[in-house]
């Protein structure tokens, strides 16, 4: 989280905290993921109740991204 985010430790810190909350909820669905969080202008001004509903969603997002069959893998019929 950069300054840039927030000018205050404080407020870095409690995105920072509600991020890892809401992840340790969620640890079982994404097991096997890097993830890396990247805070967007405006998230300081969020309460906590709509930043960790916003999170939610997101982890939700991703799991189900990491459930589908990479369409990038092409099988290759050998004759």
């Amino acid at each position: 989280m950069s300054k840039k985010t927030d000018k205050h430790a404080v407020g870095r810190n409690r995105i920072k905290r509600l991020v890892r909350d809401s992840f340790r909820h969620h640890k079982i669905t994404l097991a096997g993921l890097d993830i890396v969080f990247l805070a967007r202008q405006g998230i300081k001004e969020l309460n906590n109740e709509i930043l960790h509903d916003r999170i939610d969603k997101a982890w939700d997002q991703l799991a189900k991204k990491a459930l589908k069959p990479s369409q990038s893998k092409k099988r290759v019929h050998s004759k």
